[in-house]
């Protein structure tokens, strides 16, 4: 798979896709987590505000907090960040091969997203 993985938030979400074509495609997974926060968004707008503020809450994955923790940096999944991207309304942008560092806006705690948590996940 290439190095990064982008979709335009123009595209329409895919419908009708089996287990495997969600999960074990060349993205694994991702395109299907960022279409799922899409979805999200419109299920429970209070969560995609939450997120367009900055805020990385607890979802699905590893990435979210409640609280800031005692340790500098906490570990994030790319697919928690495709999740959260689909909920803020942008373009899934991620780099497979690189790393990600955002400061969630309500708890100041440093979340770095990486595909070496991806990949123990599997």
């Amino acid at each position: 798979m290439a190095s990064k993985l982008f979709r335009s938030i123009d595209q329409p979400i895919r419908m009708g896709l089996s287990w495997n074509e969600r999960w074990e495609g060349p993205d694994k997974g991702l395109i299907w987590c960022w279409e799922r926060g899409r979805q999200k968004r419109d299920d429970e707008p209070g969560l995609a505000t939450r997120a367009g503020r900055g805020e990385l809450m607890v979802l699905a994955w590893a990435g979210g907090v409640k609280e800031k923790l005692k340790v500098e940096k906490k570990l994030g999944s790319l697919h928690y960040l495709a999740t959260w991207q689909g909920l803020r309304h942008e373009d899934l942008e991620l780099s497979l091969d690189g790393e990600r560092t955002i400061v969630c806006t309500k708890t100041k705690q440093i979340v770095v997203f990486s595909s070496r948590l991806s990949e123990e996940e599997e």
